[in-house]
């Protein structure tokens, strides 16, 4: 079986074709159904943000499934394929086992290390392991690559530095204050990047945010986003001398606020500072304003410093998560070389149980005067015979299995044993979706100490003497 990824993000097409492959949640049951219906799917994931859509796929053959895939997308989202085969990507087996990783640990996304994508991708995986579309590969990849992602945030500083310019404003705040506790935060527009400043600013702590636009209905609708208190231009610049920071983003040709503005407000403000920070180009703040006495001013350029510098800082960050993503990747292709290991073992089970109970059989019909304590004795010592006879081969082909040469080990296995026949028959449970855990039920344990042994040296010596009870009727011996 092979483990494939296809999709297309926000490297490979543009937002107009995205927005054309999104799926909505309360369609992702049905989708996630009809992938699996698809020609060679046997377990299906997709991850459908608003910059991806992947559809993780194990399939039985590699041939041919990147068609059938685009297949499924063409009728599901009723697009035909020449207009998105372009934007598509398509990575196999080990390729797309590192893009998951990368994925999951924000190291594929827009803005380095982000962590929401890790978020979207858990989710994926309930989903999907909720409609029954994941069995044994999948619930040990995902839940791998979720781990990782956790490790990759908690292990690192990969997502310790602000990256965006709004996102750094909101950061400059917090080294100047320590907090947002207790103050109150004037945000001047309300366009995209006042948006985004208000959302990082919306879990800060902030005291207060006071949202002010030049068009009042808007003032409220992103007032109401961050749970702030939306007003006029002209009533903000009434309330200047209440805020501890004000961070500026409108789209006016002109300054916004004057010196003489914040020159008048800080007479009332009895030597409390005024940090303020314009992200908005053309400038919004008049730069002289920086000149008085306890107004700190921060521009767009100023920020850009910060975030060039963490930029550098993730990507140093991210040599580190590669590094672990190398190591997940050979701790999952050791389980998958373990897991070819588990038919094999299964098989000899089987094999040893169908000789065990034949050759019980036989002996019971040529000792019919057993009762049934003594057959029980027996079968218990015959039975903890056969796990000792088997314990060591079988923890040998484990450790082999993982190796370099595990597949060779694997074939001379089963040649030894003469296993060909029972592992060539088909399996009761579809391919790829029998779990780990069903397949662990069946491993020989290691025998337990018990007092079988003595109960059969006991029947052996005499003491506890034969005795057949005359109702049953005299078997047939079976030779």
């Amino acid at each position: 079986m092979h483990i494939v990824v296809v999709g297309l993000n926000y490297r490979t097409a543009p937002v107009e074709v995205r927005e054309r492959f999104s799926f909505a949640d309360k369609d992702m049951p049905q989708a996630l159904q009809e992938l699996l219906r698809t020609k060679s799917v046997l377990e299906g994931v997709i991850i459908a943000t608003c910059n991806r859509t992947e559809i993780y796929v194990v399939v039985d053959r590699l041939h041919m499934c990147g068609a059938f895939i685009r297949s499924f997308m063409e009728r599901w989202f009723g697009v035909p394929r020449e207009e998105f085969t372009r934007h598509l990507y398509m990575y196999e087996d080990e390729q797309a086992i590192r893009h998951l990783f990368r994925v999951a640990c924000g190291l594929d996304s827009m803005v380095l290390g982000e962590t929401q994508i890790l978020g979207q991708v858990k989710n994926a995986f309930l989903v999907s392991q909720s409609e029954k579309g994941t069995g044994t590969w999948f619930n040990m990849l995902f839940k791998q690559a979720v781990t990782l992602g956790k490790r990759a945030h908690s292990e690192t500083a990969i997502g310790e530095s602000a990256v965006s310019i709004s996102y750094a404003a909101v950061e400059l705040g917090k080294r100047i204050f320590g907090s947002f506790e207790g103050k109150r935060v004037l945000i001047l527009g309300a366009g995209k990047m006042s948006e985004l400043t208000a959302k990082h600013l919306s879990g800060a702590g902030a005291e207060e945010v006071l949202v002010a636009n030049r068009t009042y209905a808007r003032a409220q609708e992103l007032a109401a986003k961050c749970e702030g208190v939306p007003c006029t231009m002209q009533e903000a610049m009434m309330r200047l001398e209440e805020v501890d920071i004000l961070i500026s983003s409108t789209g006016a040709e002109g300054y916004v606020i004057t010196s003489a503005q914040v020159a008048r407000s800080m007479k009332g403000r009895q030597d409390r500072p005024l940090f303020m920070i314009d992200i908005a180009v053309p400038r919004d703040i008049e730069p002289a304003i920086g000149e008085l006495d306890q107004v700190f001013l921060y521009d767009i350029d100023d920020l850009e410093g910060i975030v060039e510098s963490n930029m550098e800082m993730r990507r140093a960050e991210a040599v580190k998560i590669e590094v672990m993503i190398e190591e997940e990747m050979a701790a999952f292709a050791t389980w998958l070389q373990t897991l070819g290991v588990k038919p094999v073992i299964r098989a000899l089970q089987e094999k040893a149980s169908d000789i065990h109970e034949s050759t019980l059989d036989s002996l019971f019909n040529k000792l019919p005067e057993l009762d049934e304590r003594q057959r029980k004795v027996i079968r218990r010592l015959t039975k903890s015979i056969l796990n000792q006879m088997m314990h060591d081969p079988i923890n040998r082909i484990k450790e082999l299995a993982g190796e370099t040469q595990g597949t060779e080990a694997l074939e001379l296995f089963t040649q030894i044993f003469a296993l060909e026949e029972r592992l060539d028959a088909p399996n009761e449970a579809p391919s790829g979706k029998e779990t780990s855990a069903s397949l662990e039920t069946r491993e020989i344990l290691p025998p337990r100490e018990s007092d079988d042994v003595t109960d059969l040296q006991d029947v052996v010596s005499g003491r506890i003497p034969f005795e057949p009870e005359p109702s049953l009727p005299l078997a047939k011996v079976s030779v």
